[in-house]
């Protein structure tokens, strides 16, 4: 009977520990954040308007980043303190989907489009930013739309982004020159290492405000929606973050997000249903 006690405290005290991502999922990941006390939420800190870290002060500002923070409001109330209740970790387009499917983050929220392919891996939110895959040049280039991408052209694009994929269909001929994250992407663009730079359009307004002798040309030729990231075997603290949107849609708050960061409100059909939902 001693030993049956200390069989079930033992399992208790595995289930109550956060952090390392299983546990959470077997508890639940709602259930292993509360135990916590605070949620893990993965963000990019090198997209502009979406998730930048500030080198001087260290924060990290943008739309996903209120978004984490009045998610984890949402959890744990508003009168918490925030720095206690969110973690922000660090992701880019590589391993966003893996450090949710592994539990090492509760969720990410980290522009990414929402695809059959990934479906297959983790599971999406519904669409909370719709954007479009569009072309960044410099000012005055000669390279005023995709059909103008050839063989003499490099096009340069972030490894494991769905825009790798698409201007490999949209531009076969043109060469495509990859790197690991938006900043470094951006650099090699300012540098003359390629002749355009390509991802969707809200990342690259971002990179045009930083450096306005950068321009967005060629209009949109994808339509990319974002969803939040999850460990695919969860569905219910998915449901739970679908839930919390639609509060925040509803009220108003997420519209005000919105303006806040692009000067404008979302599309009426945001939060749409993510289409590859299985």
């Amino acid at each position: 009977m001693v030993m049956l006690a200390m069989i079930l405290s033992f399992s208790f005290l595995l289930a109550a520990c956060g952090g390392d991502g299983s546990g959470d999922v077997e508890a639940g990941t709602l259930d292993g954040i509360k135990e916590r006390g605070k949620l893990v939420a993965g963000v990019k800190y090198d997209v502009k308007l979406f998730g930048l870290k500030d080198p001087e002060s260290g924060d990290v500002k943008g739309y996903d980043i209120d978004l984490m923070k009045a998610l984890a409001k949402h959890i744990f109330g508003e009168d918490k303190d925030i720095d206690e209740i969110l973690e922000l970790v660090q992701v880019n387009s590589k391993t966003r989907m893996e450090m949710a499917s592994s539990g090492e983050i509760d969720l990410a929220s980290a522009t990414a489009t929402i695809t059959a392919e990934r479906e297959e891996t983790v599971d999406f939110s519904n669409v909370y930013f719709v954007a479009g895959q569009s072309l960044l040049v410099k000012e005055g280039s000669d390279i005023k739309s995709i059909e103008d991408l050839g063989a003499d052209t490099t096009v340069i694009a972030v490894k494991g982004s769905t825009s790798e994929k698409n201007i490999r269909e949209k531009a076969p001929d043109a060469k495509v020159s990859l790197y690991d994250d938006y900043a470094q992407a951006f650099t090699a663009l300012k540098s003359g290492k390629g002749d355009t730079l390509t991802t969707d359009n809200a990342i690259l307004a971002g990179m045009h405000k930083q450096d306005p002798s950068y321009v967005l040309t060629g209009g949109l030729f994808t339509e990319e929606p974002y969803g939040m990231i999850f460990n695919s075997e969860d569905d219910e603290f998915r449901e739970y973050v679908n839930d919390f949107l639609n509060e925040m849609k509803e009220s108003g708050e997420l519209a005000e997000i919105h303006k806040k960061w692009f000067g404008e409100a979302p599309p009426e059909n945001i939060l749409k249903e993510n289409p590859h939902l299985n």
